[in-house]
């Protein structure tokens, strides 16, 4: 018998609390998905989630009469939120899906354990653990946590059918806990149903792939995600530039103590084209922080092979330093893949480390003069002030940010002196 009765996150009171009011007077509930899941793997437990066989209404009612907050978080379809102790709880009854497009289901409550469990997707996210801690496994998704295997419930085209998104939750749930190669049957119902990906919306696209990017090593998903042709429905600008660079970024990330960063990896499989970054971005509707940052990177000039700290402060003051950040960690990810035993790759490891640390302390200076300086001096207020102010500016960067305010000031009255 597997057990997770001994777990810290099992035993914590809050939880005890919940499953105390959920279960009893022919009512049951257990701790589902996830949380067993990662229990069983090892992984640490963050959010716990319940399935009961009572109606969200009675769920709401058990809780009001205990004292305890409920939320209908998705009421509509069973879902029930139960704070306890500034936790949250979401509680969903059990269903099974009447209609489905691909996209949306229309579900019925109901108190069948089986086949609540056979409408979910992974084998993996299909386990419970009942009041007293004991697994059960109603879809062989032990066995599969054993092999490390994500595998799809019963028929792969139907699951996938019914929610064309878990195309990209089956390679996400790969990234995350998979080894060895993916299931047979996954990879080829994924391949044939690839194009209905275009059916979903951007933000479910975009939420999905940025998970998948956030986990610790996705090289391989990717890999395999291009190979079904799924990467290209959804990523068609890496499909002429390639994802090689994944696997040195991700090695230089846990060698160099990076955090995984999804869009530094999404930006080390599309190319640096301000134009079509924006069009991805849009596509996929971004946030506008992610949208800021996936076309700065692309902005950015290209790294020179040479270039001295003064003129790289010249570069960062022009440019800003998000979009080289990311410039420099790819080309540094670069350079390290290729550095063993290669005396110019090592040289060019150091100096991108050494320009990344530059980077990250940059402070840009403040230019001392205003174009109110510049009327003031005599020019008047128009067109012509941010032309003598860009000029003086240029200057001051081009003397390395040494002019002071007054010599500044006696640069800009020998312009104005000069031009009458």
């Amino acid at each position: 018998m597997t057990s997770v009765a001994e777990t810290s996150w099992f035993r914590e009171p809050a939880l005890q609390s919940v499953l105390a009011l959920l279960n009893g007077d022919g009512a049951e509930a257990r701790v589902a998905g996830g949380a067993v899941r990662n229990a069983l793997m090892g992984l640490p437990v963050a959010d716990v989630d319940l399935a009961t066989t009572l109606l969200p209404e009675q769920v709401v009612t058990r809780a009001a009469t205990a004292g305890i907050k409920s939320v209908p978080t998705g009421i509509e379809h069973g879902t029930v939120t139960l704070v306890v102790d500034g936790r949250p709880f979401e509680v969903t009854t059990l269903r099974r899906d009447m209609e489905t497009d691909g996209r949306h289901a229309k579900v019925a409550f109901g108190t069948d354990w089986q086949a609540d469990a056979e409408r979910r997707d992974l084998t993996i996210n299909a386990l419970y653990a009942d009041a007293s801690g004991e697994v059960i496994d109603l879809v062989g998704g032990l066995k599969d946590i054993e092999s490390r295997t994500i595998r799809f419930i019963g028929d792969a085209a139907q699951r996938i059918a019914e929610d064309h998104l878990r195309i990209l939750r089956f390679f996400r749930f790969f990234a995350l806990y998979g080894s060895g190669r993916p299931d047979a049957d996954g990879l080829r119902a994924a391949a044939r149903a690839k194009d209905r990906l275009v059916t979903l919306s951007a933000e479910r696209i975009w939420a999905e792939t940025r998970k998948l990017l956030a986990a610790p090593d996705p090289s391989r998903a990717l890999l395999w995600m291009r190979q079904v042709g799924a990467l290209t429905e959804i990523l068609p600008e890496t499909e002429k530039w390639g994802i090689d660079s994944i696997h040195g970024l991700v090695a230089t990330e846990q060698a160099l103590g990076w955090a995984p960063d999804p869009l530094l990896r999404l930006a080390a499989i599309v190319p640096p084209d301000a134009a079509r970054m924006e069009g991805l971005a849009k596509r996929l509707r971004m946030s506008r922080a992610e949208t800021a940052r996936l076309t700065e990177w692309a902005k950015a000039p290209s790294l020179p092979d040479e270039v001295t700290d003064v003129g790289f402060d010249r570069m960062l003051y022009r440019h800003g330093t998000d979009g080289l950040v990311m410039r420099l960690k790819l080309a540094l990810a670069s350079a390290r893949s290729g550095a063993e035993g290669d005396p110019l790759a090592m040289r060019k490891s150091a100096r991108f480390s050494s320009l990344l640390k530059r980077t990250e302390d940059y402070r840009r200076p403040v230019f001392p003069l205003t174009g109110a300086d510049v009327v003031e001096a005599g020019v008047p207020a128009g067109k012509r002030v941010g032309e003598v102010l860009r000029l003086l500016e240029d200057f001051w960067v081009e003397r390395n940010f040494t002019p002071d305010r007054a010599a500044l000031a006696a640069r800009l009255h020998a312009m104005i002196a000069s031009s009458l």
